[in-house]
């Protein structure tokens, strides 16, 4: 089910309010459709991501491109205090009906309303290769991160084992549009969504970007042989 030509869907991770007009599309039944997509091992991605910041009473930490607050949830039951962030307002409208108790806040990770120094952690999950200029908000993490704190990054990435990465490229090209017409209420933004994971560097590349943002020790731990990595560094 293809309704806009490729270079016009391709073209949206240049263009941040079409980004977030489409995830304010998809917002209602956003989490269930990721659920299905994933097969149901986006809980585990999320308790890895969970477990990578190490949340603790009395720690900041900023979830950014955090959608409903899915992510969120776990880092406030911690006992830290948490801010979920997201430039979709679609995204947010739908966390505060859910999640009340959390305080949403709508910020575009190229220019983040919060000031220098501010948050023990910073993480992302499944949101940064959305963001139309990667090094601008890898740099714009580092600003609001203190010294010596860290930056938590989930997203999807390169499978290491070659018939396991031949197995998902056809799983995003024909199994993930089926799942996304039945599920989602704007089927066709996964069209671009899988465009964005193939667009996206692999492991050592992004830890390359961090590095150049500034940040220190960039590494990677693959979760499901590489199909998603969570990279980790610190200012």
């Amino acid at each position: 089910m293809r309704v806009q030509p490729a270079n016009r869907r391709a073209s949206l991770s240049k263009r941040r309010a079409a980004v977030s007009e489409m995830f304010d599309q998809v917002a209602p039944r956003y989490d269930l459709t990721n659920d299905l997509l994933s097969l149901g091992i986006d809980r585990r991605w999320r308790s890895e991501t969970v477990a990578a910041v190490d949340p603790k009473p009395g720690q900041v930490i900023l979830d950014l491109a955090a959608g409903t607050g899915t992510s969120t949830h776990p880092f406030a039951a911690s006992g830290a205090t948490v801010i979920p962030a997201d430039i979709s307002e679609g995204m947010l409208a739908v966390g505060k009906k859910r999640q009340p108790d959390l305080s949403f806040v709508n910020a575009d990770a190229l220019a983040l309303p919060f000031a220098d120094a501010t948050f023990d952690t910073v993480t992302i999950s499944f949101g940064l290769r959305n963001v139309e200029n990667v090094p601008a908000a890898l740099a714009e993490m580092y600003r609001v991160t203190k010294p010596g704190g860290r930056i938590v990054i989930c997203e999807f990435s390169t499978p290491t084992w070659k018939p396991l990465r031949y197995l998902y490229r056809r799983y995003l090209t024909r199994g993930f549009p089926l799942v996304a017409v039945f599920t989602s209420t704007n089927p066709v933004a996964y069209d671009y969504l899988v465009e964005s994971i193939q667009a996206w560097p692999d492991q050592r590349n992004l830890a390359a970007e961090l590095a150049k943002a500034g940040w220190q020790r960039a590494g990677w731990k693959n979760l499901s042989g590489g199909i998603v990595a969570l990279h980790r560094a610190h200012r």
